[in-house]
């Protein structure tokens, strides 16, 4: 991504931190950015098509991180463990990952909808951003499918091994996204995620 796009999502981001979006001047961003204000609508062409790339990187970031968790300890329990971990932290610590992943945006907060939109832009990383946002389930159905392909490793399960491969991560996914919603207790995600899945998993 371009140095000066991503400044400018930076300062958008960090400017959603201190008011509602409705009240983010898109000059007070590039003046942020230390970019002019063309070069910003050059960039995402108008104030709907900035919110759209700020989602579409901040869920990209998202789902980074959790290809991060996944290629973490060998046991693959805790690997579903720690993925279920990152996406509790990431959505405590980011608004818009917590929106995505709920589908609960408020007030403060852009909504771009989740449809595509037309797009004449000449960015390519504008024309992705214009296309599709995932919605929480295509978060669960990604995540899912991405813990899957990791921890079987590429070669084939046999179907009893494979739907419960499935099952598990799909159910650690659940779990980490419930625990979104209503943050758990003393433990956190991880005792619940240990305790749900079984004691080997196929990998």
């Amino acid at each position: 991504m371009p140095a000066a796009r991503e400044s400018l999502l930076d300062a958008a981001y960090t400017a959603l931190a201190r008011r509602p979006w409705a009240g983010v001047r898109m000059v007070d961003v590039a003046a942020s950015a230390g970019v002019s204000r063309q070069t910003l609508y050059n960039e995402f062409g108008s104030k709907d098509g900035l919110a759209r790339a700020l989602v579409r990187r901040e869920a990209d970031g998202y789902l980074a991180g959790v290809e991060r968790a996944l290629s973490g300890p060998s046991d693959p329990r805790e690997r579903l463990t720690a993925t279920a971990e990152w996406m509790m932290s990431a959505a405590h610590d980011n608004v818009l990952v917590r929106a995505l992943l709920t589908g609960c945006w408020n007030e403060r907060l852009p909504a771009p909808a989740l449809s595509a939109v037309p797009s004449s832009s000449g960015v390519p990383a504008q024309r992705r951003a214009d296309g599709p946002l995932p919605s929480p389930g295509d978060f669960v159905t990604l995540v899912r499918d991405r813990a899957v392909a990791v921890l079987n490793g590429g070669g084939p399960l046999a179907p009893p091994a494979a739907v419960e491969l499935a099952r598990s991560c799909e159910l650690a996914v659940r779990l980490a996204l419930s625990c979104v919603a209503a943050p758990p207790a003393e433990g956190g995600v991880a005792d619940l995620v240990r305790t749900a899945l079984p004691r080997r998993l196929a990998a």
